[in-house]
């Protein structure tokens, strides 16, 4: 890995006075290479989870969903004091002089 490192940033001169001085060929740092690419590009095994993790995820869904539900109840609230501020703009308190059937 160290060699692999060492050589991404090299110019092909650079390189070859590199892995003259290392003992190495060419086709050995190529083999290398692919080796990396190739155990990097596979897919990782899944990892088993634990009891505990599964119970902590699904409580963080729970949590998310809750939210999510409490963050569209508070929204609506929002909108309908938005609205009710606006027919009291419109149409004034409610508030005046005028009597009602009571008297």
């Amino acid at each position: 890995m160290q060699v692999l490192l060492e050589t991404a940033a090299l110019s092909d001169k650079e390189l070859g006075g590199y892995l003259r001085r290392k003992g190495l060929h060419e086709a050995t740092l190529t083999q290398w290479r692919a080796s990396v690419t190739g155990a990097l590009s596979r897919p990782q095994p899944k990892v088993k989870k634990s009891r505990g993790q599964k119970e902590a995820e699904k409580r963080v869904r729970k949590l998310e969903r809750e939210l999510k539900r409490k963050n569209a109840a508070l929204a609506e609230t929002a909108a309908l004091l938005v609205l009710q501020k606006k027919v009291q703009e419109i149409w004034g308190d409610g508030d005046d002089d005028t009597s009602g059937k009571n008297g």
